[in-house]
């Protein structure tokens, strides 16, 4: 970790008045540690890889220093064309409509209308071309739908000056590195180049060395100052559900974020908790972006209680003091494990992370343990504690397999 200096204040960052002044009405009252250690670097022009936990102020870490750049430019409202000169990619469309709001919250007070745009799948494409017209600041984009923009030649990316990848790890996987290889094609060599995320795998980091040039490497990923609280429930195999409903009528939560890993399953599981008397909501991909939105709203303005998701819901969105997380189906991903659960215990916030767990997902979450590097207490739930013929797997070490009687070394691993 690098640490740059230690500031109590934003304008010890060097921000500018304005911004500060800004920040001062959203009641940012001072630097979070990922702000503290990456802002000055930015502000210098360094390329960059921030890691720290959900909900420690990245966005705010990123963007600005980029409205500072754009505000101190000689000609500040020199936009030209469709270019475009600041970039951030995100992985999903409701995170590219969150982080232009926020951009745009912080640029509040800037002179000269600094011109933000989110452009992002599942909307007709026709609003997104003509707010491009006549050039943008700030564009935050979906990969995809970048790549369509860019083919349409509503927009350009030849006079970019800074890059950013917001939850960079998604951004680096697999499922992007086609689409993201062509947009770094159209890109100019010389550039700023932020990567930004929660977690950053092994393979991701070495990745990320080849994107950027003598970065500054900023980790501040840790559990011990996390407000988040883990808890981990064994239960018997074909039970989750009615636990699920048991914890949130005895507990009565303002609100529960339910993670399963498909589309059909958030609707199989909303039918099961309505057969309880639990009113509860859905959100994946197969939803309209309209419907999507209304979702999502209705749940961040608290008129929804129990939202059930695929991970499109995982990663960077800010549901405002949300109580607790589930998760009813573990993630396949130990990275978006820590993506989930983040979206509780935000912003200092106390969280709980809740996950349940049958014979069946024993040793995925001793993987999830291992590559977070943390252990939990396997706990039960009072009345519906796991039955005897199963608590030995749970709770005992394993054991090795008996060689089957009448075979040889040769034939033992068959």
């Amino acid at each position: 970790m690098t640490d740059k200096t230690s500031p109590t204040t934003f304008a010890d960052l060097g921000l500018i008045p304005t911004l500060v002044e800004r920040l001062e009405e959203l009641e940012y009252s001072q630097p979070t540690p990922i702000q503290s250690h990456t802002i000055p670097y930015l502000l210098e022009g360094r390329d960059l890889v921030g890691g720290a936990n959900t909900g420690s102020g990245k966005t705010a870490a990123f963007s600005l220093p980029i409205l500072q750049k754009i505000y101190q430019q000689d000609k500040p409202n020199s936009r030209r064309g469709n270019t475009v000169s600041h970039l951030i990619l995100v992985p999903t469309r409701e995170l590219a409509s969150q982080v232009a709001y926020n951009v745009k919250s912080y640029s509040y007070h800037l002179r000269n209308e600094i011109k933000t745009v989110a452009v992002f799948g599942g909307v007709s494409v026709n609003p997104q071309m003509l707010a491009l017209r006549g050039g943008s600041d700030i564009v935050v984009a979906t990969p995809g739908r970048l790549l369509d923009l860019v083919s349409s030649n509503a927009i350009k990316l030849d006079q970019v000056q800074t890059l950013v990848l917001d939850e960079a790890d998604r951004m680096l996987s697999l499922g992007f590195t086609e689409e993201l290889n062509n947009i770094l094609a159209l890109l100019p060599e010389k550039k700023q180049t932020l990567l930004f995320s929660a977690t950053f795998p092994e393979k991701v980091t070495t990745l990320a060395q080849h994107l950027l040039n003598e970065p500054v490497e900023v980790q501040l990923q840790s559990a011990e100052a996390s407000t988040l609280v883990q808890r981990v429930f064994s239960v018997n195999k074909g039970q989750k559900t009615a636990v699920l409903a048991h914890l949130i009528k005895q507990h009565q939560w303002r609100q529960a974020l339910i993670f399963v890993n498909a589309k059909n399953s958030c609707n199989h599981l909303a039918q099961k908790l309505s057969k309880r008397g639990i009113t509860a909501e859905v959100f994946h991909g197969d939803k309209g972006q309209g419907a999507r939105t209304r979702v999502l709203e209705g749940f961040k303005s608290g008129d929804i209680q129990v939202l059930i998701a695929t991970d499109i819901a995982a990663r960077g969105l800010d549901i405002e003091k949300l109580p607790v997380v589930i998760n009813f189906d573990l993630p396949r991903s130990p990275a978006d494990y820590m993506h989930r659960i983040g979206r509780s215990g935000r912003a200092g916030e106390v969280g709980l992370g809740l996950s349940l767990i049958d014979y069946d997902d024993y040793h995925h979450f001793k993987v999830i343990e291992k590559k977070n590097k943390f252990c939990l207490e396997r706990e039960q739930v009072a009345g519906f504690e796991v039955d005897d013929d199963q608590s030995e797997a749970y709770f005992a070490p394993m054991k090795p397999r008996a060689k089957p009687a009448g075979m040889g070394k040769k034939k033992r691993n068959q």
